[in-house]
């Protein structure tokens, strides 16, 4: 458990690839979105390659794929509003319906929580998604505060929803961490003046977390709860 000496007084965590494995039911809902257009499904590990810019940025990256277009060019699309419309419905359905905690995440948000440790949710998600993901594992309880990715005009790895939260909690940035799996929060912390780990086993377009240059790479989120080396891999 953190004692006095716990470096940090305020933790924001990253939610899709962090927190919950959720990569199954978006692919599930953009494959749906695909069906009603009479489209072919895509493969997990390519849609995986496409998530932590917001599901909207998720959605132009699937129909420029299917389209043979541009991303720029589908989200120009006069097509682009309704589909997205199709795809809210799809994946508010999906929603929680195969997504898994990765080990340890509620244990570990307990044993923070009632150390006194602030914690909130900071993720590209829009909120409506967000709030449903948290509800269907339970989580929303856990934390002091959610940012989405419509809570602000911007998202990460702009800092204004990192720099939001310490403000709220009255937290300077040396005192507050951020904890992701991708170059978007490594980005944002280092926008923010914060210090950053990631976990492996999330979703990074594709590249090796290491590139990043986190400040650490932590096998697990149980780590947050040792001040010590242990469990901690570079």
């Amino acid at each position: 458990m953190p004692d006095a000496s716990y470096p940090f007084d305020l933790i924001l965590f990253d939610l899709d690839g962090t927190l919950v494995e959720t990569a199954a039911e978006i692919t599930d809902a953009v494959n749906d979105t695909l069906a009603d257009m009479a489209l072919p499904p895509l493969e997990q590990p390519r849609v995986e390659c496409w998530i932590g810019l917001g599901t909207r940025e998720l959605l132009a990256q699937a129909l420029a794929c299917r389209w043979g277009v541009s991303v720029a060019q589908a989200r120009a699309s006069g097509e682009f509003a309704s589909v997205e419309s199709r795809f809210a419905a799809h994946y508010l359905h999906r929603c929680g319906t195969c997504s898994r905690l990765y080990p340890q995440v509620r244990e570990t948000l307990q044993a923070l929580r009632g150390s006194g440790v602030k914690l909130a949710v900071l993720t590209n998600k829009e909120e409506r998604y967000t709030r449903r993901v948290l509800e269907a594992h339970a989580l929303e309880p856990c934390f002091d505060h959610i940012v989405c990715g419509d809570t602000f005009a911007v998202k990460k790895p702009d800092p204004r929803g990192a720099q939001d939260c310490m403000q709220r909690f009255g937290v300077p940035p040396g005192r507050t961490l951020l904890v992701g799996d991708s170059s978007i929060d490594v980005a944002t912390a280092r926008h923010a003046g914060m210090a950053v780990w990631v976990l492996p086993y999330g979703y990074n377009m594709g590249e090796p977390i290491e590139a990043c240059a986190p400040d650490r790479v932590i096998s697990d989120v149980s780590c947050l709860l040792s001040g010590s080396q242990a469990g901690l891999t570079r």
